[in-house]
């Protein structure tokens, strides 16, 4: 019988610890990734109504896995939310169904603790500030993410809606850390060792000129052309590392550097699944900026759900 796990069921099973080290084992074992499909879902006219994705990955003789995810811009009118994603996991030796996880929670947590990985590699040993910009889910999880692989004493908090900030400090008090809601973005940003900007901002909101020597830049919520979480400048000067190479096919972050002239796409450094697997030693001094962009990769995915399900069915 195929297994069914909620949100809550699957997000307790995904601590960050085993979870940053099961990505880094995915990332240095390797795993088949097609690239996601797209489909556009219209209504009876002809009319966009969402979109419909799908993310698979496999391990051959383990692990096959596909995140569907679904996004209807309109849900509001309906009371629901914009996305929902389920994650089926199945024996890729068979094919039989093992189980079905909550995907936005099999997301969320992979995509913090993919950042709390690279950091592993791009960050100082002794950062002890962080800055969350953002309150959103993944925002939230971020504290905790990088808790997992950095000594952090202070959580700075900045958000467009201030007042989402302020709750979201709140929430980190509660938890016994030291976080504050900020209101200057660049002083915030001139302060901080790491910089984690989890937003779904169009314009930039980072500028290279308040980045300090010392200080990793990471940038995870733009997934589309659109979508930038900083300046072109961030890129002119700094080292530059992606999860993946589809972040240069879909990140605004990279395009708009890279059409200006700024940053060659044979400028980045390494890849995460590089990084993990020793091929680049990441952060070579104590001065040298470096800047993560990730856009996700299935491959987080599937070591996440099969984390869960190893986790739940010991």
């Amino acid at each position: 019988m195929m297994l069914h796990y909620d949100s809550q069921q699957t997000s307790a099973a995904l601590p960050f610890p085993k979870l940053v080290q099961a990505i880094k084992k995915m990332f240095s074992d390797g795993c088949e990734v097609p690239l996601r499909h797209n489909h556009a879902i219209n209504n009876a006219e002809g009319g966009k109504l969402g979109t419909l994705l799908l993310m698979p990955a496999w391990q051959p003789q383990s692990w096959l896995g596909v995140k569907t995810v679904s996004i209807f811009p309109g849900n509001h009118q309906h009371h629901l939310p914009g996305l929902h994603s389920v994650y089926i996991l199945y024996s890729a030796q068979t094919g039989k169904p093992a189980a079905i996880f909550d995907g936005d929670s099999i997301t969320s947590r992979r995509t913090a603790a993919s950042s709390a990985l690279a950091a592993r590699y791009l960050s100082r040993e002794n950062s002890r500030t962080l800055l969350i910009v953002g309150a959103g889910w993944v925002a939230e999880l971020l504290a905790e993410a990088y808790l997992s692989v950095r000594p952090i004493q202070k959580f700075l908090i900045w958000n467009q809606t201030h007042h989402k900030a302020e709750a979201l400090a709140s929430r980190l008090q509660k938890k016994g850390l030291a976080a504050e809601a900020v209101s200057s973005l660049e002083e915030a940003v001139k302060q901080s060792d790491i910089v984690s900007c989890a937003t779904l901002s169009t314009t930039p909101l980072i500028k290279r000129e308040w980045l300090r020597p010392g200080t990793h830049l990471d940038l995870i919520g733009g997934f589309t052309p659109e979508m930038r979480e900083s300046d072109d400048a961030c890129f002119a000067d700094t080292s530059v590392f992606v999860d993946t190479e589809e972040a240069l096919m879909k990140a605004g972050d990279l395009l708009s550097p890279i059409q200006a002239g700024i940053f060659a796409p044979e400028q980045v450094k390494a890849t995460l699944s590089d990084l993990c697997r020793n091929h680049h030693q990441g952060r070579l001094n104590q001065h040298e900026i470096t800047v993560f962009k990730s856009v996700g990769s299935a491959l987080e995915d599937l070591a996440a759900a099969v984390l869960a399900y190893e986790t739940l069915n010991p």
